[in-house]
C-alpha cells in the first residue's frame, strides 16, 4: 500500500499520466480494472472515472486517486 501511495504522489507532483490496459469492464455494473503497464499493479475504475468509453484490452492513460477502499484509476482515456 505504501508503494501505491508513493506512486500517486509522484504522479500528482510531476503531472504524469499512467498507461495501462483495461483487463475487465462491466458496462451494466459500471466498473472494471486497469493493469498498469509499468508496475503491473491493477486498479479499480468506476464509470465516473472514465473520460472515454472503454472495453476489455483497450490501451488507456489514467491518473490515480485515493478512494474509500484503495487506489482508483480516474480520468481514464483511450490512447
Amino acid at each position: 500500500m505504501i508503494i501505491k501511495i508513493k506512486l500517486i504522489s509522484l504522479s500528482r507532483k510531476y503531472n504524469t499520466m499512467n498507461k495501462g490496459t483495461v483487463k475487465f469492464f462491466n458496462d451494466e455494473k459500471g466498473y472494471g480494472f486497469i493493469k498498469d503497464d509499468e508496475t503491473g499493479s491493477e486498479y479499480f475504475v468506476h464509470v465516473s472515472g472514465l473520460a472515454d468509453k472503454v472495453e476489455q484490452n483497450d490501451k488507456v492513460s489514467f491518473d490515480l486517486e485515493q478512494g474509500k477502499k484503495g487506489v482508483n484509476a480516474v480520468n481514464v482515456k483511450v490512447i
